[in-house]
């Protein structure tokens, strides 16, 4: 049973890259860093982009379930990751404003995004019930599901994974700018 209507999933679906450059401006305009944030919320961010990462070398979009790798402790590392990235960052800004702004959008845009995909994941693939029985949707188990596979630098490439270290990247460049060159005194 769907917990979101169809028509809202599939119109947050469509908004959800318009959500993340409305996010970035937010984050860009009101985010606050100082040394200290930037050295608790950067490791956090960098840990997210680390399973994002893991996750893509493990996935072969619309061919084959993906079981293997951070899939073995949970079915969805790539919006764990996201959620990852996206707290290290509020963490970095330093503003509380930001943690609102971010839950609210994961809440109801990310939520009904993932159960759209899951229901076309369970259309696409049989087996994908007994998975989703034995692996949690965003809170890893420890119990993962055994797999022989091994990452695959070509699936990192070929899922444009290295677009996210970019933005990254660019990101951490702009909190640290923000911080040293251009800290208004409160």
């Amino acid at each position: 049973m769907s917990v979101f209507p169809k028509p809202y999933a599939d119109l947050v679906a469509r908004l959800r890259v318009v959500s993340g450059f409305v996010l970035v401006l937010a984050f860009a305009w009101f985010s606050l860093p100082d040394f200290r944030s930037l050295a608790f919320g950067l490791p956090v961010s960098l840990l997210g982009l680390l399973l994002r990462a893991w996750a893509t070398g493990h996935l072969e979009k619309n061919i084959c379930l993906a079981e293997s790798g951070p899939y073995a402790y949970v079915r969805n590392p790539l919006y764990l990751g996201t959620l990852l990235v996206a707290a290290g960052l509020v963490i970095a800004s330093q503003r509380w404003l930001l943690a609102a702004l971010f839950a609210a959008v994961f809440v109801l845009i990310y939520l009904p995004v993932i159960e759209l995909e899951e229901q076309h994941l369970s259309k696409l693939f049989s087996n994908f019930a007994a998975y989703s029985k034995r692996v949690p949707s965003l809170w890893p188990t420890l119990r993962p599901v055994k797999s022989d596979a091994r990452f695959q630098w070509s699936l990192y490439i070929r899922n444009r994974e290295y677009q996210a270290l970019l933005g990254f990247l660019a990101g951490e460049a702009f909190l640290i700018a923000k911080a040293f060159f251009f800290r208004i005194a409160p």
